[in-house]
């Protein structure tokens, strides 16, 4: 056990400042321990490695001394906070945090973070949980819909002088703030004129805008508008949350998106006929029912969680666990086979939803990390394998390419996440009094429910 003072106290619901001074001997000693590492391996022309003298040493390499002696003290001092208080953190602080720390030679260290952690708290009897049960099948006109979804996907883009409703304008955008902060400058981006039933909201850099349609109206190559907007209060990034924001947008191209014809789809799938492509279609619309069939239920298991346990929870959320509720969403949208551009407008709706809203996203990922806990809940890599595959179909994309996509934007510890909360809700489901009833029924019972 350390030497190190720790004081930890309550900064709100699930958060904790940790205040932890270490002592002087215990500074000099990781100084010491650096400097000597330093010693043994540094080379200097004229000089052996391990033989230069200790006063060219300093000289030369104090600094990297004291960082590298500064960093092991900070990581060793809140890891012994954190587990000799069984705190049950969720993710780790940012390097920023610790910042105005310093080492000095003969003096204490002190350092003050504070942290998100776990709430504690009870979950109800989770056997027994009461759930409906609708049937899947596959609604009247869903099928020509869907075909009609695939020719727009592989459609080809038309070049117009002048967009109409439903055509998409391709740019630079650009977004700052009331002071003139840059918060996002994407070179590339796409907006789409709002349809004529969508009453003239859109989107832009992942924000909704209500008056979309009215500020961007519609522009033709090389104009430049602007569109006004206040900062979504959970955005993920806490700078523009609240902020009067101006996104200038510089038209460099407009088209519209030509559907495919169903014959060309047929031939570049290596189909014989159009009859092959709806049965093709209709099997991944029968999967993505039983899916819809899954989802609905294990909501109405979370919702029991919910509606039985009680906890304080934070009045805001913090940029991680805005983040963290996003992608939450964002990974359950492409497992049901949600269109990409919907999942984007979805996130773009999350960030403008009530904080309520946002509040209770939060409270679910408490729910179910802490019933996995219970149940004892592991996740192997042949099941993260096949959600990704499940993710890849939806797309129309490699499951390969998904994976790598994945890791490269940090999405798999999100995806391991989700599986493992997909088991949990399982697990319940598994010991629940299931009643199967009619899609009518289940949408009577569930409004009258809500």
């Amino acid at each position: 056990m350390s030497d190190n003072i720790i004081k930890i106290e309550d900064v709100g619901p699930c958060r904790k400042r940790i205040a932890i001074e270490v002592p002087a001997d215990v500074v000099d000693g990781t100084i010491q321990d650096s400097f000597d590492t330093v010693v043994h391996e540094a080379q200097l022309p004229g000089f052996r490695k391990g033989r230069v003298p200790k006063r060219l040493i300093e000289k030369r390499f104090g600094g990297a001394v004291t960082d590298e002696a500064r960093s092991r003290l900070i990581t060793q001092a809140y890891q012994d906070a954190v587990e000799s208080n069984g705190l049950k953190v969720l993710g780790q602080p940012p390097a920023s945090a610790f910042e105005g720390v310093e080492v000095e030679k003969g003096k204490s260290m002190n350092l003050e973070v504070e942290v998100e952690v776990m709430p504690e708290f009870e979950l109800p009897e989770l056997k027994g949980v009461k759930v409906l049960k609708p049937d899947s099948a596959i609604p009247d006109g869903l099928l020509d819909d869907e075909v009609q979804k695939i020719c727009v996907n592989e459609g080809t883009l038309e070049d117009r002088d002048e967009p109409e409703a439903g055509d998409y304008v391709m740019g630079v955008a650009v977004m700052t703030d009331k002071e003139g902060t840059e918060h996002y400058n994407i070179d590339g981006a796409v907006v789409q004129i709002p349809e004529s039933d969508s009453d003239g909201a859109g989107m832009v850099l992942g924000v909704m805008v209500a008056d979309f349609g009215k500020q961007f109206g519609k522009p033709k190559a090389e104009d430049e508008v602007t569109v006004k907007v206040k900062g979504p209060e959970n955005h993920e990034v806490e700078a523009i949350r609240g902020k009067d924001l101006t996104v200038s947008f510089k038209v460099v191209n407009v088209y519209k998106i030509i559907p495919a014809p169903v014959a060309d789809i047929v031939a570049k799938f290596g189909l014989a006929s159009e009859e092959q492509l709806r049965e093709m279609v209709s099997q991944r619309l029968g999967q993505r029912a039983e899916v819809q069939q899954q989802t609905v239920m294990r909501q109405q298991a979370l919702k029991f969680l919910a509606d039985h346990t009680e906890f304080d929870m934070p009045a805001g959320l913090t940029s991680q666990q805005a983040a963290r509720t996003l992608e939450r969403r964002r990974l359950d949208l492409m497992y049901r086979g949600v269109d990409p551009m919907e999942v984007e407008k979805n996130m773009a709706e999350l960030r403008s939803s009530s904080n309520e809203a946002a509040v209770r996203e939060l409270k679910n990922f408490f729910l179910l990390n802490k019933a996995g806990e219970q149940m004892d809940v592991q996740v192997d890599e042949g099941e993260l394998n096949a959600q990704i595959v499940r993710i890849a179909m939806e797309q129309g994309q490699q499951p390969a390419a998904v994976r790598e996509a994945m890791i490269k934007n940090g999405q798999i510890q999100n995806l391991f996440q989700q599986v493992r909360e997909h088991k949990t809700l399982d697990a319940i489901l598994a010991d629940a009094e299931i009643e199967e009833v009619s899609a009518d029924d289940f949408n009577t019972r569930m409004k009258d429910l809500a």
